[in-house]
């Protein structure tokens, strides 16, 4: 099956995180994606985690956002090399970047200067805060969004203080929103035929994932604060708790889930208890209910609650490491993860994380090699062996 964006062609300057996941998506939906990076490649393709990948210019991390991409490499200060992005933006749908507003400008090749030489490109510019307004010239790192945005106000616990996420969510949610403003452009262009400037804030983008949190302020004046690991229907029955040797994380919401979950648990009686009668009750008992429900609850391991739990029709779930999770047997069930044969193996990765029926994400080939693809892409332009050969020596490429 033909895949939604084959035959669009994207020309990807991002690095580091946001950009990358973004251009990732529309790679495993078809995109031609290439990688433009400068000679000696990202810094993120040798972090540190494993001195094996990282000396092979193929950190784990990076692996998993450029699959299907193609690697092209130029030194963004020499004229030849612009020259040939020129040449390339004549041809491509997509151009993809997330340096500081005004850098690609300075070097004739922002919006601009491309759309000037064709009029569909769409362009999308990922920032920390946009192409406008006070902070426009302000680095976007996903820790600051973090905190500015108020991700870290609610997150964690009111004893230990602000908590930030275990990964980078700002950087991820940024990117998935610029995906979702690129696809959004294509489609648009179909009516039109224009191209467009897809604008992206990480801020922005980040406040769009903390909608109900905004509204819960903007409309009812209600001001947010560290919840710990209680879910955001404040119900005392959808939080962490203590069970066997380890701990469960129930999300019990509902009446009739409240119920299962006491009966399960072999505390009926405590459905007639007055201190619990209802959630406002519950809530104003929590104390005495969290020690009725673990009491209960440490009598067995956390995965064996999980089994009866779930029968029962009372949510919840053990905590699993990220090393359990992917060889979890739902994952298995539905080929979650994408493999890929490499030179190193069989590897694994993470995919789009929804299905279409016809022609959906797919991974065809592992993060290239830096400039695996350059000859190849300059080749297309028209470039001879001689001049790309002379383009190299002068290191241009």
């Amino acid at each position: 099956m033909t895949r939604p964006f084959e035959g669009v062609k994207i020309l990807d300057f991002t690095q580091v995180l946001a950009g990358p996941y973004a251009s990732y998506q529309l790679a495993l939906l078809g995109a031609d994606v290439i990688k433009v990076e400068r000679r000696e490649g990202e810094d993120m393709r040798r972090t540190p985690l494993s001195r094996e990948w990282a000396e092979r210019g193929l950190a784990p991390g990076w692996q998993a956002i450029n699959g299907n991409k193609r690697s092209l490499t130029l030194d963004l200060q020499k004229p030849e090399a612009i020259a040939i992005v020129k040449r390339l933006a004549a041809e491509v749908d997509v151009v993809m970047e997330n340096f500081r507003p005004g850098v690609m400008d300075r070097l004739g090749i922002g919006y601009a200067g491309l759309s000037a030489i064709n009029p569909k490109l769409i362009y999308c510019a990922i920032s920390g805060f946009g192409q406008t307004g006070p902070e426009r010239l302000g680095a976007g790192y996903d820790g600051k969004i973090q905190a500015l945005s108020g991700i870290m106000a609610i997150t964690g616990h009111q004893a230990t203080g602000p908590t930030r996420a275990g990964f980078a969510i700002c950087d991820v949610l940024s990117g998935a929103t610029a995906a979702f403003g690129v696809s959004s452009a294509l489609f648009q262009r179909t009516h039109t035929g224009k191209g467009q400037l897809v604008d992206v804030s990480m801020l922005e983008a980040t406040l769009a994932f903390l909608s109900g949190q905004v509204a819960d302020y903007t409309v009812a004046g209600h001001r947010q604060q560290q919840s710990g690991n209680q879910a955001v229907s404040r119900r005392p029955t959808a939080n962490l708790f203590r069970a066997g040797e380890g701990y469960l994380l129930l999300a019990v919401n509902s009446e009739k889930q409240y119920q299962s979950l006491m009966t399960a648990i072999g505390r009926a009686d405590a459905l007639q208890d007055p201190r619990f009668v209802d959630w406002f009750a519950r809530q104003e008992n929590e104390p005495a209910l969290r020690e009725i429900i673990e009491q209960a609850l440490a009598k067995k391991d956390p995965r064996e609650w999980e089994k009866i739990l779930d029968a029962a029709g009372a949510p919840c779930a053990s905590i699993w490491k990220v090393e359990e999770v992917i060889d979890h047997p739902q994952i298995e069930a539905r080929a979650a993860l994408q493999e890929v044969d490499t030179p190193y193996g069989r590897l694994r990765f993470a995919g789009s994380g929804f299905r279409l029926a016809h022609g959906g994400g797919r991974l065809d080939s592992m993060a290239p090699a830096l400039s695996a693809h350059t000859d190849e892409v300059l080749g297309s332009l028209g470039y001879a062996s001689a001049e790309i050969a002379d383009l190299r020596a002068r290191e241009i490429i």
